[in-house]
């Protein structure tokens, strides 16, 4: 499941169909987010590791090694934004273990309306404030996420452009709490 989400954890956009082996940056080039260029709105990012840049903005947190205290602040608050969507998708996952935890015994064509359902019941239980603790171990982890992949220079210039804009820690988070979050599971 490829996921967009706001601040609050609520699913915005979801593309379900690809098995979790498949590579994140082939399901994004798939999905209608990429083909047609939908995302992000005007004064929105979308925060992801690893993701392709192009056609749409993407931002990525800086490689290692850092080059400076702007950008480990940058990138310490993309990872706290980030972690928004991995505790969707823990929630998501907690709520309905029976449902998500175990292989689907239903037709293939069929699991990714169910999972459409899971995430769209998630979001009216994130609506009327009916949240779910995360056990640990629910929550995606950053160790195990490969290192970010970028394939176009113009990702490198947006985020180099917010991190010297914003290189105050208060700021920066400010304004990374309020994009829109990109993950896939």
């Amino acid at each position: 499941m490829q996921a967009i989400c706001d601040a609050r954890g609520r699913f915005l956009d979801i593309f379900v169909g690809y098995p979790g082996s498949v590579n994140d940056a082939r399901v994004l080039q798939n999905s209608p987010i990429f083909t047609n260029a939908q995302y992000p709105p005007p004064g929105y990012y979308l925060l992801a590791y690893p993701c392709l840049v192009q056609p749409i903005g993407i931002l990525t947190p800086f490689k290692h090694p850092l080059l400076g205290r702007v950008q480990e602040r940058f990138n310490q608050h993309h990872s706290k934004a980030r972690s928004v969507i991995e505790r969707a998708f823990g929630m998501m996952k907690a709520r309905w273990r029976a449902t998500l935890s175990k292989a689907l015994e239903v037709s293939p064509t069929f699991a990714p309306i169910i999972i459409g359902c899971c995430a769209f019941l998630h979001n009216i239980c994130v609506a009327t404030n009916d949240l779910v603790e995360v056990e640990d171990g629910e929550e995606e982890a950053d160790e195990d996420m490969p290192p970010p992949v970028l394939h176009e220079r113009t990702g490198d210039i947006m985020r180099n452009r917010i991190a010297a804009r914003v290189s105050a820690p208060a700021q920066l988070a400010d304004i990374l709490m309020t994009t829109i979050i990109y993950s896939c599971i």
